[in-house]
């Protein structure tokens, strides 16, 4: 992976009130990994920290203001054309009800059906330690 720069990325786990559900959004077509599901977040800008770029970053695509916010991991992953490091969190409250805000499907699923979306490669370890968590 030469000359590839890395990108980080922080994304929003987003809890429903009972804890048994995830809302999850599907990427654009064109899109890298286009159409797969996702947690909702984006790239962490100059000067931001990574819990300052998910909340701007689910305001953004999700129209949610995170309040309730804990840092649940951090992974890198290199894709053939992309290296990522990616923060997540769980946002446990929130004000506002999410949905599609840039015009991408999302959707609540149980966190016991997450298994029957196709997420992208990085977000194996992030599935496996929702379901240890919460199952």
């Amino acid at each position: 992976m030469t000359n590839i720069k890395r990108i980080h990325i922080a994304a929003g786990i987003i809890l429903n009130p009972t804890k048994d559900g995830i809302f999850i959004t599907q990427r654009a077509a064109k899109a890298h990994k286009g159409g797969f599901w996702e947690f909702a977040g984006g790239q962490v800008e100059a000067g931001e920290t990574a819990e300052t770029a998910v909340i701007r970053e689910l305001d953004e695509e999700v129209g949610i203001c995170a309040t309730g916010i804990e840092h649940f991991l951090s992974l890198s992953h290199d894709y053939p054309d992309k290296c990522l490091t990616f923060d997540f969190f769980l946002i446990s409250e929130f004000r506002g009800e999410p949905f599609g805000k840039e015009g991408q499907p999302g959707r609540w699923v149980k966190i016991k059906e997450l298994g029957l979306f196709e997420f992208p490669e990085a977000n194996g370890p992030v599935l496996a330690k929702l379901k240890a968590m919460f199952l």
